[in-house]
Parts: structure tokens; C-alpha cells; sequence
């Protein structure tokens, strides 16, 4: 006998060098202390949080995070993923025939009480990425954990226990995950802060032959200074929750 796990889910994790975690803290404070240097994002998105801005990729450590880090792993979900697809099921998605774009990048402060209902992102791929995190999340309780969520409820009585997966952040870990893969996070209780940046990248097919983009994936990262570049027919953000007026957690 054996048993089938069927329909598994993808979801990448990785690491930032320290160095480069140090200058997004940076960047974040300084974001954080003039809020009205940066666009607020707050009234696009689903969370219910003290601050969220949306970030320019002006910076060289903002660049870096998303030529280095956030677009090579949505590429590499792609191989991964397609690698266990038959080559006619494939479609545009395989190297030299698509392009990632980041379309949006802004920063979270979550602060007790606060938190982000179950909601999905728009474009193809999203992600969140650990930057502050205070003592008292740590893993004892829900508290201020991301959750990914299954397509139906969770419920032990009837053996759906795969249906939640809580992940306790890290400073300097980041994830990413298809957009229509729903999300949370709940709130925590006590002092500090706890800093995010989620984002959101399309992956595009490319209109020209695969002959001339056969040495890789194209990639564009560059974020405007205002709001970031988005497609007309790209999906903002969702919350799947029964949209309350700004609740605290507690």
C-alpha cells in the first residue's frame, strides 16, 4: 500500500546576504520617519496595518533585491515548476520565452493589533520579505505568522488539516508564491514593530521568436518613482475578508 499527496503547492523560499538586509532596514526607517516623502499604499491593499508605503526602485539596494533576488526566484518557480509538466503543456514558459516584471513593491509596519486578512495578489507572481521582526513572535503561538491557505477551510474534524500553513518570519527570509495563492497574517500582541516589503512581478510571454532570447529568461525591475508600472488588465490586490472598517486585532 501507499499513499498519493496530490496537488502539491509551490513555494519558494530563500535568503538575503545580511549586507543587504542592513540596507533595507535602512531604507525602511528612513521611509517610515517621512511617510510623506513615499506614496501611501494602504488604500489599494488588504491590510489593516499602521503604514504601508510604496517604495521607488531608485535605490541600488532596491535594485539589487529585485535583479538579484526577487526575479530569479519567481524564474526559478517557473523551471521548477514547468520541469514536472511534459514539454507540449509547457507553453511560453520556458526559458528565452517570457519576460518577469515587478510591478509593485511596498513596505509594511505591522504594530500590535494590526493585521493582514486572508487575500490574494495581482499579476503572476507575490512575495514577502522579513526585515523586522519583535522578540515576542516567536513561533509559541499565531501571533504575528504568515498563513498560507488551502482551498477549503481548515478542519480537524474532518481530517482537512492540510489546509493551513503558518510560517514564522525571519529577518533577511523572503517568500514567493503564485498571486492567487491566498494569504495572511495575523496580529500580534506587545511593543515593536514588525517591517515587511511584499511585492508583486508579471511574467509575460514575449511576442518575438524564441531564437532571439535563447540565452535566458529577460527580466525588468525597474520601479518608477511614483506609482509602479501596471498593465490596465493586471488584477490589484483582493482581500477575501468581509471588509471591516480598519478593526484592531485585539
Amino acid at each position: 500500500m501507499e499513499i498519493l499527496d496530490l496537488f502539491p503547492r509551490s513555494i519558494f523560499k530563500g535568503h538575503l546576504p545580511e549586507s543587504l538586509l542592513n540596507q533595507l532596514l535602512s531604507i525602511s526607517a528612513d521611509v517610515l520617519a517621512h511617510p510623506g516623502a513615499s506614496l501611501d499604499a494602504s488604500a489599494k491593499l488588504a491590510g489593516q496595518l499602521s503604514q504601508q508605503r510604496e517604495l521607488s526602485g531608485g535605490h541600488p539596494a532596491i535594485q539589487q533585491l529585485c535583479s538579484t533576488h526577487v526575479l530569479p526566484a519567481c524564474d526559478r518557480w517557473i523551471n521548477h515548476v514547468m520541469g514536472r509538466q511534459p514539454p507540449q503543456g509547457r507553453g511560453p514558459w520556458v526559458p528565452g520565452r517570457y519576460q518577469l516584471q515587478m510591478v509593485d513593491l511596498w513596505l509594511n509596519c505591522q504594530r500590535a493589533g494590526d493585521y493582514n486578512p486572508t487575500h490574494t495578489h495581482g499579476g503572476s507572481f507575490s512575495g514577502v520579505i522579513f526585515l523586522k521582526v519583535p522578540p515576542q513572535i516567536n513561533g509559541q503561538c499565531f501571533d504575528g505568522q504568515l498563513c498560507f491557505h488551502g482551498p477549503e477551510d481548515w478542519h480537524l474534524q474532518s481530517f482537512r488539516t492540510g489546509m493551513a500553513h503558518y510560517v514564522l518570519p525571519v529577518p533577511g527570509e523572503f517568500y514567493v508564491f503564485p498571486a492567487w495563492q491566498p494569504h495572511s497574517v495575523a496580529p500580534f500582541r506587545g511593543d515593536g514593530d514588525r517591517w515587511s516589503i511584499a511585492f508583486n512581478v508579471l511574467a509575460l510571454p514575449l511576442q518575438t521568436s524564441p531564437s532571439a532570447h535563447s540565452a535566458g529568461v529577460s527580466t525588468t525591475h525597474r520601479i518608477g518613482t511614483g506609482s509602479p508600472r501596471r498593465s490596465e488588465s493586471t488584477p490589484r490586490n483582493v482581500s477575501l475578508s468581509s471588509g471591516r472598517t480598519m478593526p484592531r486585532g485585539f
